[in-house]
């Protein structure tokens, strides 16, 4: 069973604008390939174990938090490093660095 997150818009990081840009490229991931997304203001890390092409949705573990200041955390409110999460297509988001203090 997976962890239901709602996943935080991408923005102008989105993976599917940057691909739509690069119609030479496939931006589906493939099993083993590390996916990010924006979880209340944090970057989630996720590694892929499968991606579902029918809805379009990466199926993975959650392998890192980090927040905006680079500081990597064990958990963020309802999600931990470990949980099985569903990230679809359109909440993919590029990495961002992180804020300087």
């Amino acid at each position: 069973m997976h962890q239901h997150i709602e996943w935080d818009e991408p923005g102008s990081a989105s993976v599917i604008d940057y691909f739509k840009k690069r119609p030479d490229h496939n931006g589906q991931p493939d099993p083993g390939d590390i996916i990010s997304a924006r979880y209340q203001g944090a970057m989630v890390r996720v590694k892929v174990e499968a991606y579902r092409e029918d809805d379009a949705v990466s199926i993975g573990e959650v392998a890192a938090i980090i927040d905006s200041h680079g500081k990597r955390h064990q958990s963020h409110n309802k999600l931990e490093v470990g949980h099985i999460v569903r990230v679809p297509d359109d909440k993919r988001a590029m990495e961002t660095p992180p804020k300087d203090d």
